[in-house]
């Protein structure tokens, strides 16, 4: 498989941006050949609805800028749904365990959460902030604007957060505890 097509792979499973050097090591390859192979994807996506991103050091895959209005239009509509069941249950675990990174809501939930936290950041209820014990990695915590919207000054504000919490982390011990000894 060309290599242009391996970082297009690639960055359509992360879902999320890349560091450049990342992508070199995971394909066990120079940072120059990968920079080439960046600039041979970003032509052959040229005129297509998916581009290439870049900012700095990370790329990522992204809505063209030719299709801003119909991506605008269609996340307006998105907005004024309800957030659902998934919607409400990720945005709690954020709030009562945040900063916390995906994997650790995808556990809780027992499902992918990548989607409802997607909706959750167009909505600007969480923002995404680098892990700094693991810079590959993300955490998510409530923006100030859902906190006003909460009418909370504090998460320990929220009703019930020392129970909650306290609740929490049993049940992920007992879930650990389980999984260890099957």
């Amino acid at each position: 498989m060309p290599l242009d097509a391996q970082i297009e792979s690639i960055l359509f499973w992360k879902g999320e941006p890349m560091k450049v050097k990342k992508l070199a090591e995971t394909l066990n390859v120079e940072v120059g050949v990968i920079e080439q192979g960046l600039e041979s994807l970003a032509a052959k996506l040229a005129g297509r609805g998916v581009g290439l991103v870049r900012l700095e050091d990370e790329v990522s895959l992204g809505t063209s800028s030719e299709s801003s209005e119909l991506i605008a239009k269609l996340t307006k509509e998105e907005l004024v749904k309800d957030l659902g069941k998934a919607g409400l249950e990720t945005l709690t675990i954020i709030l009562y365990k945040g900063p916390v990174k995906r994997s650790d809501i995808d556990y809780i939930r027992g499902v992918n959460s990548q989607f409802i936290l997607r909706n959750l950041l167009i909505r600007g209820l969480i923002e995404r902030v680098t892990n700094p014990s693991d810079e590959r990695t993300f955490l998510y915590k409530p923006t100030f604007d859902l906190m006003s919207y909460l009418g909370v000054a504090s998460l320990k504000d929220l009703p019930e957060y020392d129970s909650s919490i306290k609740a929490l982390e049993e049940h992920l011990v007992t879930q650990t505890t389980n999984e260890t000894t099957e």
